[in-house]
């Protein structure tokens, strides 16, 4: 696999993990966390420093609206348990 595939490949798994996760209202990040070591905010972190790391200007918010698919507080208080 060439790199340029790769990337498109990870990225593709990514956006997928995403949108999976958003389906899964019903699972807790603790639970996420207890079982896999990581979460949505997690994943959130992780996009911030590496858009920051690129020289993207954003921030967590944005970041955590793009993983949860809408406003992290909203999310807070219609699914956290």
């Amino acid at each position: 696999m060439d790199d340029q595939t790769r990337i498109e490949v990870e990225a593709a798994a990514f956006r997928r993990l995403v949108a999976h996760l958003q389906s899964r209202t019903d699972v807790q990040n603790i639970d996420i966390m207890n079982l896999a070591g990581f979460c949505r905010n997690c994943i959130s972190k992780w996009f911030l420093a590496e858009a920051q790391e690129r020289g993207v200007e954003t921030d967590l918010e944005a970041v955590r609206e793009e993983v949860y698919g809408m406003p992290y507080p909203r999310w807070k208080a219609d699914f956290q348990k």
